[in-house]
């Protein structure tokens, strides 16, 4: 398994490519920006993007979707259900902050809690994460090794809950029964910032005592 981490844009929003180096095949999760950088990289680094997987649809983590789209059609986009709305408003909000982003079609495929995504011999779980955004998923990679958390946990801190469809109650509730329920040891790989354990957080994340 590789996984490389590429801050994007004027948010260094992080987009993660995940490749399974038997098959080739990889996975972009939040293709934040430059869809045509994140395409390029995945050929530089030997793999077929086969997967394009959404944690939520703030602008600033689907903001390359249209373009990694056209370069790659073929590659099905996982989106939850009740995130496809704000999707469709990802270029009326970053218009908001002053940024440009171009909408992307609908995807076609919907996550939900229990679904499992395999990309090669890689298998990611879906966890429904609400409380940062509608229709927040996390996913959870080969048996809670590594979890990409989106924005609903960082180190040293948890996301945001002052935007539409936010709530600081759920969102605690959700780390608490979702995140901290796995071992020490799961890596969090988020949204924003730099790599974390759960052993970490649950330790020193001040939101979390």
């Amino acid at each position: 398994m590789k996984i490389v981490q590429l801050p994007l844009g004027p948010i260094q929003t992080n987009c993660y490519i995940v490749g399974d180096e038997v098959t080739k095949q990889a996975a972009v999760i939040d293709p934040a920006f430059d869809g045509h950088t994140i395409a390029r990289q995945v050929k530089e680094m030997g793999f077929e993007l086969t997967h394009i997987l959404i944690t939520h649809a703030h602008f600033d983590h689907v903001g390359g979707l249209a373009e990694l789209m056209a370069v790659h059609p073929e590659a099905p986009v996982y989106i939850h259900e009740d995130a496809v709305p704000m999707l469709a408003q990802s270029a009326h909000q970053a218009r908001m902050f002053g940024m440009n982003v171009e909408t992307p079609p609908e995807p076609q495929e919907r996550t939900n809690e229990g679904d499992q995504i395999q990309v090669g011999e890689l298998v990611f779980d879906v966890l429904y994460t609400p409380g940062h955004a509608p229709g927040h998923v996390s996913f959870l990679l080969n048996e809670g090794k590594v979890i990409f958390s989106g924005d609903v946990l960082f180190q040293g801190s948890i996301g945001r809950t002052d935007l539409p469809g936010g709530s600081m109650p759920l969102l605690l509730k959700v780390i608490d029964e979702k995140l901290l329920t796995l071992p020490d040891e799961t890596r969090v790989l988020s949204g924003h910032g730099p790599a974390t354990t759960i052993g970490q957080e649950r330790l020193s994340n001040p939101f979390l005592r």
